[in-house]
């Protein structure tokens, strides 16, 4: 028999049937809900809740949503990845799924043990999204209108932060650039400033890693042949470019980079834009932390104190949104807006102390430019040079490309690694000083400024910033590359070829850093015209990027050092206190 509550409930149950079925709106408007919730999934890492919004357009997108204990409602951090929110699609494909899910779900606890929902979002296209994906593309729209669902959900209080890395850290710029109302405050890790500038540096596709990462989410090689293509500006780039538009971020953003990473120069450019020149809100409130670490484990023999702790920002996050989301005066503003990591000696076995962290009022600290310009015998020196038709040239040959070893690489190995695997080659110029008396430190921009001729239309020029150990070990510290024909700029109207034996002005921006070239170091100066598979070889024919209907051909290439062409690298050198 049933007892009154089962009756009474079924008598609930049948009343609104019937009263559905008698009014087809409410019957619409009830199917419409139900379908807006998301089948049973058993792919969630333990304590998420799948909860699906609309976008404007449609489409409808995937969270988990982790909320902590008690009464709500709570502010909310959002992350929004291409990742896939649950580690992988199929829960039972990878036999590490149980361990991605506990570390999402780990991951989630470090935000609802503070006091925050943790919301962690398929973008457009994966996962349990729906959509196409076309990386980056959408975001600023579909990150504005996830921020407003996650701000107008019964559990949020309406205050909402961004956070990620990377990818995530790209999705948080975007959303921020759109400027919703419920977004406050960002934390940010490693994300560009300009993707046509990171994807190609001086104009060079940087072949393994954009390329690379774009077919291991699926791109077509269509859309990849399309993109190798695309090194000129346009208007696609610049609809979703931090440079033309975070003018419009209103937030405050804690910014967290690494010297050897690959989006280096963009977190660092981000910060000094919005905190100088940002628009109220955003100017003044921005912070900036810089450490020793690239995009996953470094190569090479050196490895720097505190990396992986500085790498996730301490417990700076928490106490960022602390302030921002929940108004706790715990001080965070208070501290200098700028904390970078001075490198120095970094043997495994033994550290040097002059590893450390500084603080600075802004960046890039107070430094003045010293040029060091090569000289006779290789040298590498602070004066000018004073000779004429000083000059080195080399073949560089296509098929036969100087190899990468370390760099701000994503997908393989990356760091200060030793260039002497470069070997002896007639096509890598080494230039270094003599063992330093006295200890050289710098902190900020590095430029090179190369006087070069090609006997061709176009080729190109790698330059690389390195630390020679006292035993010869050769630390990569950075590395860019320049494309001749884009040397005045990236728009169609800027290309221009080459003069055949004429030596022109080539500026390479090899992005900031902070590193002290101990006494006993040498400060050295590699140029070349390659560095495969880090970036794409020029075939020196001229021809249109990603074409490749001619036959590639070696060029002569040459590097002019004399009075008239004062090829130097340009160092911002600083004086704490520490290197006196």
């Amino acid at each position: 028999m049933l007892s009154w509550r089962k009756l009474a409930l079924a008598s609930t149950a049948a009343l609104i049937l019937t009263t559905a079925a008698a009014d087809p709106a409410l019957a619409q408007r009830r199917a419409a809900a139900a379908a807006e919730k998301p089948a049973p999934w058993p792919g969630l890492p333990p304590g998420a809740v799948e909860e699906v919004m609309t976008l404007r357009d449609g489409v409808k997108l995937s969270a988990n949503v982790f909320k902590p204990a008690g009464q709500g409602p709570w502010p909310v951090v959002l992350s929004r990845t291409p990742y896939l929110k649950d580690g992988r699609i199929d829960p039972n494909a990878d036999p590490r799924g149980e361990e991605n899910r506990k570390r999402l779900a780990a991951q989630a606890k470090r935000y609802t043990d503070a006091g925050y929902v943790f919301v962690l979002q398929d973008v457009r296209g994966k996962g349990r999204s729906q959509g196409f994906y076309a990386a980056f593309e959408n975001d600023i729209e579909d990150g504005y209108d996830a921020v407003e669902w996650a701000g107008t959900q019964p559990w949020s209080n309406g205050r909402v932060g961004m956070t990620g890395g990377s990818a995530l850290g790209i999705t948080a710029n975007s959303a921020a650039m759109a400027a919703p109302p419920h977004l406050k405050a960002a934390y940010v890790v490693v994300a560009p400033a300009d993707r046509l500038a990171y994807s190609y540096p001086g104009g060079v596709l940087k072949e393994k890693d954009t390329v690379g990462w774009l077919r291991g989410q699926g791109v077509s090689e269509e859309a990849l042949n399309r993109t190798r293509g695309r090194a000129f500006d346009d208007v696609s780039w610049n609809r979703v470019s931090m440079v033309q538009n975070r003018k419009y971020i209103q937030i405050p953003i804690y910014n967290v980079g690494g010297w050897y990473d690959i989006f280096n120069g963009g977190t660092v450019e981000n910060f000094e834009w919005l905190q100088n020149h940002g628009a109220a809100g955003a100017r003044g409130n921005q912070k900036l932390l810089m450490g020793p670490f690239g995009h996953g484990q470094l190569s090479g023999e050196l490895a720097y104190p505190g990396s992986d702790r500085l790498s996730l920002g301490g417990d700076q996050e928490i106490r960022w949104f602390d302030y921002w989301l929940k108004g706790q005066d715990n001080g965070i503003m208070d501290e200098p807006p700028v904390q970078y990591f001075m490198m120095a000696s970094a043997r495994k076995d033994a550290y040097s102390p002059k590893n450390r962290m500084l603080a600075s009022a802004n960046w890039p600290p107070a430094y003045r430019e010293v040029r060091y310009y090569p000289g006779p015998g290789n040298s590498l020196v602070p004066s000018a040079p004073t000779g004429e038709g000083q000059r080195w040239s080399y073949r560089f040959d296509p098929a036969n490309p100087v190899t990468t070893f370390g760099g701000a690489n994503l997908t393989f190995e990356r760091g200060p690694d030793d260039q002497r695997k470069v070997g002896q080659r007639q096509d890598y110029l080494r230039f270094s000083t003599p063992p330093l008396e006295k200890d050289v430190a710098i902190a900020g921009p590095v430029k090179v400024e190369l006087w070069a001729a090609t006997d061709g239309p176009d080729t190109d020029f790698v330059a690389k910033l390195v630390d020679v150990y006292p035993d010869g070990y050769e630390a990569l510290i950075l590395d860019a590359p320049i494309r001749t024909r884009f040397r005045d700029g990236r728009m169609p109207e800027q290309v221009r070829m080459m003069t055949p034996g004429a030596p022109e002005k080539l500026v390479i921006d090899l992005w900031p850093t902070a590193i002290t070239f101990e006494k006993g170091h040498r400060i050295a100066l590699h140029i070349t015209s390659s560095n495969s598979p880090r970036f794409e070889v020029n075939p020196n024919t001229g021809e249109p990027p990603g074409s490749g209907k001619l036959k590639p051909r070696v060029a002569v290439n040459t590097i002019y050092v004399d009075a008239a062409h004062p090829t130097a690298v340009v160092l911002p050198v600083v004086y704490p206190a520490e290197t006196k």
